[in-house]
Parts: C-alpha cells; structure tokens; sequence
C-alpha cells in the first residue's frame, strides 16, 4: 500500500508465529507467540494462578506485572530470545495473543483487519478505542493518498473515519489532502508525505494511547529504576550537584565531606579556573554583598568584622569594624559609595567606603541574624527586626513600616529589579512580598527542606 518501513538489523527483530518479522527493539516488541501463548492450557494456569501473587518484603509488588516489565526490557535492550524464554518459563505473557495481533497488523498494513481486533480487545473506554481507530484510519488514508489511489482515500474518508464523530476539523484538513494531491501529480509535489507516520511510529502513539494494563508503557522499567534513583538523590542530605555518578548495586548516600565549604573556582569567560584565595577573617564568613557594579565584595565574618574586597586583584581594600561590638551582615547602597552592616546591639551603622560611620540607626533595627537590602529608590532599607517581622526603614524622613508573618524568618532576598521581597519562613514556605510601594503579599509557596 506503499507504507513506509524502517531499515532496522537483523539482530534486532523477533521472530513471530507466523514467520514475519515484527519486533521492536524500542519497546514495542513482538515475542515468539507460539512459546508463550495464553491459549496453552499450562501457560494459561500458571498465569491465572500468579494473578494475585506479590514480590518483595513489602506485598505490593505484583508478580504478573514485574514479569511482563522485565519481559519489555529484555525486547527493548534487544534480547529476544531471552524475553521470549522468560515469558515461556512463567507462563506470563507479555501482552494477550490479541494485542500481539493488532501490533503485527499494524505492522502489516492490514488496517482494517487491526480495527476489527482493537474492538475484540475489550477497552474499558469507548472514547480511546474510537481515538485509535482514527489514528490507524489516517495512516491508512495516507498510505493510500502516497499510493496515488485517491479514490480509495476518498472512500476511507467517507466511510471509516467522518462515522467516527472524534474530530470534525482533522477530517475536514484530511479532505484537503486529497484534493492537493491530485494537483500535486501535476507539479511533483507532495506535501502529504510528510505527513505520513512509519508504522512503528503509529505503533508507537497507539501504545501512549491504549491503557498500561493492554500494552507496556515504553521502557517502564527504566523509568521506573530513574525514578528510584531520583527519589534516592533527593533523598540524600549532602548531595551535591557535582555528584553525577549513581550505582543501580547500592543505596545512593553522600558524607557530609560532599558538603561544599570552599570556593575553589571561578567560571571566567566559560573557562573554570582559581582566580583568588580571599583571607583575613578570623571567624567563619557568614554573609557576603556584591557591589551594583560587581567590580567589589563584602564579606562579614560571625560577630566580626566586614571586609571591602577588589574582585580583579583580590586585594582586601578596607576593613570596617566597630570596638566592642560584632558585625553581623552588610550590604551596599545602591549607588555603592556606602555600605551598611547590621550590628550586635542591634542597630544598623552607615559607613563611607573608607570606613568613616556616617550614620548609626539605634533601635531594634535588626537581629543578630539578619539580611540587608535597600529598596529600589534607595529610601529604605530592609532588614529583619524581629523573628516574624521586617522592617522598611525610611532612611530620609525615618518613617517605619513592617511586614509581619506567622512564623520566623529565616532569610530574605531581593530582586533584581528591588520591588520583590522573596521571605524564607522556618515552616518550609516561601512568601513573596511586592514593597513597591505599600507592602503586600503577593503569593505564597510551599518549599520541601530536608533535615
């Protein structure tokens, strides 16, 4: 009927009852039917008695269907005589002798034949077997339109596919087909080519189409084992993303030693490479602010001191600190000619870049924990006061506004643009804030954070 056939090696194709060649090395395989049949009375009971029967510590594996899994890998990774033994030995077919039909005649082209046998399969969903008839009728259509048997075409259209009521506007588009072929014939053209499936593409559809139960999902055992492996690595408490190697022979676990702790590296120009070792705190660096024109870093040791670093030489060009006191966080004006630093007493200090304080914002301005931000005009500055409250300084007129949350914050960052206010709460949500203007909640989100 002039369909068109994958070029596909020998090694690759299962043999069937019949002598044709119909496997699939992708998933959708044919067994040797005659090994495995369900109309064998001892292949028969034993399938009947395995129904029920569950695998595993846990009781909800089903042996049937971890059998019929294996079975698909097996034809997928190109082992079909292994597969075909292993259905032969449990009496567990991979599909029903009824579905492995359809699939060969799918394969042969016999289309109207393979209609006849997806309604003798039984789908629970009338909708889903009128679906795939239409699928298998508009590969016949085609083939028939490549086969320049137009009339034909005509005829599948009339009286197979429009009865099916599934989609009025792709059988008005197919109607289109067969009257651009005709004036195609005179030019050469043949746009409705493209629009021609290989069979074993439509074989594949189908099977995203009929239901699991009928035909096995494309390697479900892969997906099933990525699965396992996914859940295993989010599972994992110091996982790191440069941990790319996973064995399917143990448990995934990483040491605490995954836990990144150092910079090491800078990506410069796509290249990854060493550019500066920045030393001088005595205590752990806690919290760190870029500069607005990224040429500079600050870093706060705990209760410490700020450093003011140049990023080209990795020089340290200032320290600020305050006698008596612990500096906790800092960060930049916007037009990054002063900085602020968050304070052990809990006041906020303005410095100049060489380390003159400016100004000191006494009050419960901030908590010994605590993020820095200015919003977008530069008027206010953000910190967290309390444990469930933010402040919105007014650094020209000294006005006060807050945002108030049921829970305690754990952090906040800006955007970009400063007019969002992203809020980390310690009962695993994330609340977006708008502080353009008067302070509102914008959306809520539920985060997931393993202990």
């Amino acid at each position: 009927m002039g369909g068109v056939e994958d070029d596909e090696p020998p090694s690759k194709r299962v043999k069937v009852s019949s002598g044709q060649s119909g496997g699939v090395s992708n998933g959708i395989s044919l067994g040797e039917q005659g090994s495995c049949s369900v109309s064998d009375p001892m292949a028969r009971l034993l399938a009947s008695q395995g129904d029920d029967e569950v695998v595993g510590s846990k009781g909800v594996v089903k042996k049937v269907e971890l059998v019929r899994i294996i079975a698909e890998a097996l034809y997928s990774l190109g082992y079909s005589k292994t597969g075909a033994h292993l259905q032969e030995e449990s009496g567990i077919p991979l599909h029903s002798t009824g579905v492995d039909l359809f699939m060969q005649q799918i394969l042969d082209g016999k289309w109207d034949e393979s209609v006849t046998t997806l309604r003798e399969i039984g789908l629970m969903d009338e909708s889903i077997t009128k679906q795939a008839s239409f699928e298998i009728l508009e590969q016949k259509f085609f083939e028939f339109l490549v086969g320049e048997k137009f009339m034909d075409a005509l005829k599948t259209l009339r009286t197979e596919i429009a009865p099916l009521c599934t989609n009025d506007d792709k059988v008005r588009e197919l109607s289109s087909f067969i009257v651009s072929s005709s004036h195609n014939l005179l030019d050469g053209a043949s746009g409705h080519q493209s629009r021609l499936k290989s069979r074993r593409k439509l074989l594949e559809e189908l099977q995203k189409l009929l239901p699991p139960t009928v035909l096995i999902p494309e390697k479900r055992l892969v997906h099933l084992v990525e699965q396992a492996l996914d859940l295993q690595r989010d599972a994992c408490r110091f996982h790191n993303s440069s941990v790319v190697e996973m064995s399917l022979l143990t448990d995934h676990q990483c040491g605490r030693e995954k836990i990144p702790c150092q910079t090491l590296q800078v990506k410069m120009d796509g290249q990854v490479s060493l550019k500066h070792k920045l030393s001088g705190h005595q205590k752990p660096v806690s919290y760190i602010s870029w500069s607005p024109d990224d040429n500079q870093l600050l870093t706060c040791g705990v209760e410490e001191a700020v450093r003011r670093w140049d990023i080209s030489s990795g020089e340290c060009l200032h320290v600020y600190e305050k006698s008596g006191l612990g500096l906790i966080s800092c960060g930049w004006s916007l037009d990054g000619l002063s900085i602020f630093s968050g304070v052990t007493d809990k006041s906020v200090i303005v410095w100049d870049l060489e380390g003159k304080e400016v100004e000191c914002l006494k009050g419960q301005k901030t908590i010994r924990i605590a993020d820095l931000g200015i919003s977008s005009d530069g008027k206010e500055l953000i910190t967290v006061c309390k444990e469930n409250m933010i402040l919105l300084f007014g650094l020209e007129i000294e006005s006060e506004k807050f945002i108030r949350e049921d829970q305690t914050i754990i952090s906040f960052a800006l955007s970009d643009d400063r007019k969002y206010l992203l809020v980390s709460l310690s009962n695993e949500e994330l609340h977006l804030w708008n502080i353009d203007g008067c302070a509102r909640l914008y959306f809520g989100y539920l985060v997931f954070i393993l202990i």
